[in-house]
């Protein structure tokens, strides 16, 4: 191996060095350790586009279906509240929030998608916390401090302790 040090935009500068210079396609792929369909892509890519072709790109994955616009008009659509398109009980599921954007933009997700556009727009994943409009706070630490102690079952010993 010539260059074992390299990675990445290097190497494939360096193929398309030794190429220029003559080399034979095998013969660059045995100097720089790599396979000879890797050096064959490199090189297409390079004749295709240049030297900037060479460079690491990204992939490119699949284009968004909502626009940026869009993604930031969830939050304030969804401030209206769950009633206000028509669902009964005020409490947002992926389901309803999917449908809500379905209905405002013309945009179907699936609902395990709807948690990743959520927390784009800074929502959080929570769930109500209900306590009774009697808790008394007090009453319950009392309890908890000076009551329950003594109730608690404690561990038995299978065996008395030993000295030593």
């Amino acid at each position: 191996m010539l260059m074992p040090f390299l990675s990445g935009y290097l190497l494939r500068m360096q193929a398309w060095k030794l190429k220029e210079q003559g080399w034979q396609q095998k013969d660059i792929a045995v100097a720089l350790g790599v396979s000879e369909g890797a050096v064959s892509q490199w090189l297409k890519r390079g004749r295709a586009g240049g030297l900037e072709a060479l460079k690491a790109h990204p992939p490119t994955g699949m284009k968004a279906r909502l626009t940026a616009e869009q993604k930031a008009q969830i939050p304030a659509l969804l401030a209206k509240g769950t009633e206000a398109y028509g669902f009964r009980g005020d409490v947002w599921t992926a389901k309803r929030v999917a449908e809500v954007i379905h209905r405002m933009f013309g945009v179907r997700y699936h609902r395990d998608h709807v948690g990743r556009l959520l927390r784009e727009a800074g929502w959080s994943r929570q769930q109500p916390i209900e306590r009774a409009t009697q808790r008394d706070e007090a009453a319950i630490k009392a309890w908890s401090d000076q009551r329950w102690p003594a109730i608690k079952k404690k561990p038995k010993r299978s065996r008395p302790p030993s000295s030593g």
